[in-house]
């Protein structure tokens, strides 16, 4: 789930990713989660994810308004899994398709 706000006095949107338990792959015994993307140059250490009581996941970023960025998330650093409620998909670099989350605008 992806959350978008666009900040006013500050000219920039802030996006709210949140991985649900039930989301994560079923396979992997998940110890932790990174958001990767556009919005931190696929930086696979940057934007650690927060896991709350519940199990989810959770990481906020802002980015630039009006804008699309690729994303994806990484689990324990090696597995890698998409936000099937992301705005859209495009063809990733490397084969597997990456999400889209359009930044909202003012």
């Amino acid at each position: 789930m992806i959350k978008k706000q666009y900040v006013k006095s500050r000219k920039v949107a802030k996006l709210t990713f949140e991985v649900p338990k039930g989301q994560l792959p079923g396979d992997v015994d998940v110890a932790s989660v990174h958001l990767v993307g556009d919005f931190n140059g696929w930086d696979e250490q940057a934007t650690p994810m927060t896991q709350r009581k519940d199990g989810t996941y959770k990481a906020l970023v802002e980015v630039e308004p009006g804008k699309k960025y690729a994303f994806r998330y990484l689990a324990n650093g090696k597995v890698w899994f998409n936000d099937w409620e992301a705005d859209g998909y495009m063809p990733g670099e490397l084969g597997p398709d990456n999400c889209l989350v359009e930044a909202p605008s003012a």
